[in-house]
């Protein structure tokens, strides 16, 4: 028995000091380089801010009905039954913290279950005898505990933000594939810092050269797995590339068990999102299905809708504004509003409304020199015609507000593709001309990505993605991405 013992003892000894190998043999704890530390960081921090603002909104309801017995037996159970439903749905997964839709769809899940849970108890209490304001505070108290969370979540994303882009909070990517796909998602990461990628290194088909696009090459495809334990690389991102197999990935998948790596891989495909595609398995081979695009039908009704009362409800909220902006913009004795004829959905042609930035008929002169961006558009960084009051509307975005009164005329969606120019479409290309499937926007992609710092190509294919991958979940991300675009004035000139 005890050579036995030694045995299995040994055995275990070799396994734990082992490291992985293609024959699938684990890595011991001790031994794996940490990774994704930042991780914990954000997990903590969404955690104590959903416990922070969850508090202070049941709270506030609490000071507002007053503390009853059935009012603190319900404000308690808001507070368990929204951070509950929030572990339920994940919405404190460290991947979905800080960037995409998901976060914001998790906690609308986690509120729907707190929202539930706490109408149950009002209908307990309300049969017992109790106060009838049970029913009140789960159709609004609950709820309001969720748009604090989201709220505060806005707030962690602004300081996550520019975290990554001071080099912080970001995870370190090792780049498979082609040299010009290795560039691509180099630039993408550097262009969108907010999703915490990092490219550090790559591994292409031939391992030639010294670097790509400022990412020093490691090696060639063999050569992945082990560079993943030189370098302690926390993501390896692989995009298809000569020689690169479903066996060679299998075999790459297996060295990477238990490091926590993330394997991400780059179907190749053009850039469609999640609620198009869908894994449709023949004889367990996993096949993409994508949906067609819909630019009409019940989705589309619900947010033509919900964009006018929301315009509606900023026309009231922000009338004083309106009032003083229009004093300013009129003391140099021209208009307040400034209209163009702009393109919308089908090609219609539209009146689109702004505040006056710029000089009485600026447009009958086009000054000289070189403009910002390739394509149709002209954007000049110091346009002389630019008014000083239109100046600093243009810097805080203050001249697009009156296109309120377009989206609640229909002509304009609180989000959409960017509003050409009839000179513009008229040089559009089959690929632009996709952006006229669906209202213009009053903010978008494009906007909320670098606005008028954009080249053409990168504001025709972030509008296109757009159209071709709307979701309601995509609108909510870009409006709160704008409130980040419009703070940082970053591309507004």
């Amino acid at each position: 028995m005890s050579s036995e013992a030694e045995v299995v003892r040994s055995v275990s000894a070799r396994v734990a000091a082992t490291p992985a190998t293609a024959g699938g043999w684990p890595v011991a704890v001790a031994d794996r380089p940490a990774r994704h530390r930042h991780r914990g960081v954000l997990r903590r921090a969404a955690v104590a801010l959903d416990v922070v603002t969850v508090g202070a909104v049941a709270g506030g309801a609490l000071a507002i009905t007053g503390p009853t017995p059935t009012t603190l037996t319900l404000a308690g159970a808001t507070v368990v039954a929204e951070l509950g439903g929030l572990a339920v749905a994940r919405a404190w997964d460290p991947r979905a913290i800080g960037a995409g839709g998901a976060e914001f769809s998790r906690l609308t899940r986690g509120t729907v279950v707190a929202t539930v849970a706490v109408a149950l108890l009002a209908l307990v209490l309300t049969a017992t005898g109790a106060d009838a304001v049970g029913h009140a505070w789960a159709l609004l108290a609950v709820p309001a505990t969720g748009v604090g969370a989201a709220l505060g979540r806005i707030a962690l994303r602004l300081g996550v933000a520019r975290a990554r882009r001071q080099g912080r909070l970001t995870a370190t990517v090792l780049a498979v594939g082609t040299p010009a796909a290795v560039a691509d998602l180099a630039a993408r990461t550097r262009r969108v810092p907010a999703h915490g990628w990092e490219v550090v290194a790559a591994c292409t088909s031939t391992g030639a050269g010294r670097e790509i696009a400022g990412v020093p090459i490691v090696g060639d495809l063999d050569a992945v797995a082990a560079e993943v334990h030189r370098s302690g690389a926390e993501v390896v991102a692989v995009a298809p590339s000569p020689g690169w197999t479903p066996r060679r990935l299998h075999e790459l998948a297996w060295r990477l068990e238990g490091l926590d790596v993330d394997l991400v891989v780059d179907p190749g495909l053009m850039e469609i999102a999640g609620p198009r595609l869908h894994v449709a398995p023949v004889d367990g081979l996993p096949l993409l299905r994508l949906r067609p695009p819909s630019f009409r039908g019940g989705p589309h009704a619900v947010k033509a809708v919900a964009d006018r009362v929301v315009a509606a409800c900023a026309l009231v909220l922000l009338a004083p504004v309106f009032a003083g902006i229009a004093v300013l913009v009129r003391r140099d004795g021209g208009p307040v509003f400034y209209r163009q004829v702009r393109i919308g959905r089908d090609g219609r042609p539209f009146a689109m409304v702004k505040f006056r930035s710029m000089v009485v008929d600026a447009d009958r002169v086009r000054p000289e020199g070189d403009h910002d961006g390739a394509g149709p558009l002209f954007k000049l960084r110091a346009d002389p015609r630019v008014t000083p009051v239109g100046a600093v509307l243009r810097r805080w975005s203050l001249d697009e507000l009156p296109q309120l009164f377009n989206v609640l005329g229909g002509s304009m969606s609180l989000v959409g593709p960017r509003p050409p120019l009839p000179e513009e479409v008229g040089t559009y290309a089959e690929d632009a001309r996709r952006r006229l499937l669906v209202r213009p926007g009053l903010t978008g992609l494009w906007q909320v990505s670098g606005r008028s710092d954009l080249s053409w190509e990168d504001t025709v294919r972030l509008d296109l993605r757009y159209v071709e991958n709307w979701s309601p979940a995509l609108d909510l991300l870009i409006l709160a991405r704008t409130v980040t675009a419009v703070v940082s004035a970053r591309g507004a000139y």
